[in-house]
């Protein structure tokens, strides 16, 4: 049985303000989900995205902003937002603690593209759930 703690997995900072991991996805065993566990500091936002699978998110702590194909709504602790494949999509905190987010992908392995690096020249393209990591920049904006 693979289990794992969500109050002791280990986030890795990715931009300022965020600390994300994937603690399940096909290279650690799975046959068809995958999640992403992260954090936002008040403020502190996860640009807009696409992902290859429907995702789930469900929010653990505090409250966000949530844009969702074009739709922008509040989530707070407890509620859960589905997010059509490749639909694009971004968090931000509008509270004063941290907010805490598990989603649940409905693939075991997803292309994560995002419209702006987290740094400037930085990567843009994630998979989630590749047996090494892999980031990549674009050359061109991928959302309109």
């Amino acid at each position: 049985m693979y289990t794992v703690d969500l109050d002791e997995f280990e986030l890795m900072p990715a931009a300022p303000g965020l600390r994300v991991s994937f603690p399940l996805h096909s290279a650690t065993g799975t046959a068809s989900t995958a999640t992403v566990l992260f954090e936002l500091d008040p403020g502190a936002e996860l640009g807009t995205h696409t992902d290859s699978a429907e995702e789930l998110l469900i929010i653990l702590a505090g409250a966000a902003e949530a844009s969702i194909g074009g739709e922008v709504g509040r989530l707070e602790q407890n509620h859960v937002a589905l997010v059509p494949a490749m639909a694009p999509h971004g968090l931000r905190n509008i509270g004063s603690e941290t907010l805490r987010v598990l989603g649940t992908f409905s693939s075991s392995t997803v292309v994560s593209t995002f419209e702006e690096p987290f740094e400037p020249g930085g990567p843009q393209l994630f998979v989630i759930g590749a047996p090494m990591q892999v980031a990549a920049r674009l050359e061109e904006a991928m959302l309109a």
